[in-house]
């Protein structure tokens, strides 16, 4: 059974506390009330979470949570941004529909709580302080999303940065994340981590360090929910065409 599933059958026990723990356990009991009254059905809550399972389900759960309250920073949710939100969770994340019930329970419950995104991003980063490409891959989600329908606003920025700075990335690694989210055209230099003063063998060794970091195998072992998979093809593919675009540029 995925983590999914034992989540879905309410058997979240102690496994996460903290801020993303109460909009968790939220949710887990909105749906556990909703199965008493026959309106939705829920899995075996028995079988416990494994290590794994339940850094994957702090993924998914920071995830949705911090986009719920990126979305409500100007004020309100717009219509737009829901279209943004659906469409990333059909299209890039192709969730089933029990997880996307899941998730979209997560960001109404996030974005309505009196928590800061702050606190929803602290608690992730030192939960994987110790794997700084899970902490870049969600800087990367959070941009993307933001960006999704038209440039990220001054708003939004602060927000994000802030989990930057939280997360420790420093704040050239933060424009060069940003850079890919520009709306211009990838910049292949930005995807890996480079410039064009750069050396060959610089460019060379950034491209190797990426494609071991963010091989798809690799960092769902260090707790990349099975929903993300895809997502994370994308940007191993991605990381591959820029090396692909430097090497046609340089002759390589």
């Amino acid at each position: 059974m995925s983590w999914m599933g034992k989540f879905l059958g309410g058997a979240i026990g102690l496994a996460l506390a903290g801020p993303l723990g109460a909009i968790a356990g939220a949710v887990v009991g909105h749906m556990l009330d909703q199965a008493a009254a026959g309106e939705v059905s829920v899995g075996d809550r028995r079988e416990p979470f494994t290590p794994l399972e339940d850094a994957q389900m702090l993924f998914f759960v920071a995830t949705f949570s911090m986009l719920g309250k990126l979305a409500r920073v100007d004020g309100r949710v717009t219509p737009e941004e829901i279209t943004t939100l659906e469409a990333f969770m059909s299209r890039d994340l192709r969730l089933s529909p029990e997880s996307r019930r899941v998730a979209i329970d997560i960001f109404q419950t996030a974005k309505a709580s009196p928590e800061p995104f702050e606190a929803f991003a602290r608690q992730f980063a030192g939960a994987f302080h110790l794997q700084p490409q899970i902490l870049e891959f969600m800087l990367d989600l959070l941009l993307r999303l933001a960006a999704a329908d038209g440039p990220v606003n001054p708003a939004e920025e602060h927000m994000i940065r802030a989990a930057a700075g939280l997360f420790g990335v420093d704040a050239a690694a933060y424009q060069r994340l940003v850079a890919r989210h520009g709306g211009a055209g990838t910049d292949p230099y930005a995807v890996l981590g480079c410039t064009p003063s750069d050396s060959n063998e610089t460019i060379k060794k950034n491209y190797r360090k990426l494609v071991k970091e963010f091989h798809p195998d690799r960092i769902a072992s260090k707790g990349l929910p099975e929903e993300f998979t895809h997502i994370a093809g994308e940007k191993f593919r991605e990381i591959q065409k820029a090396y692909e675009a430097v090497e046609k540029l340089r002759g390589l």
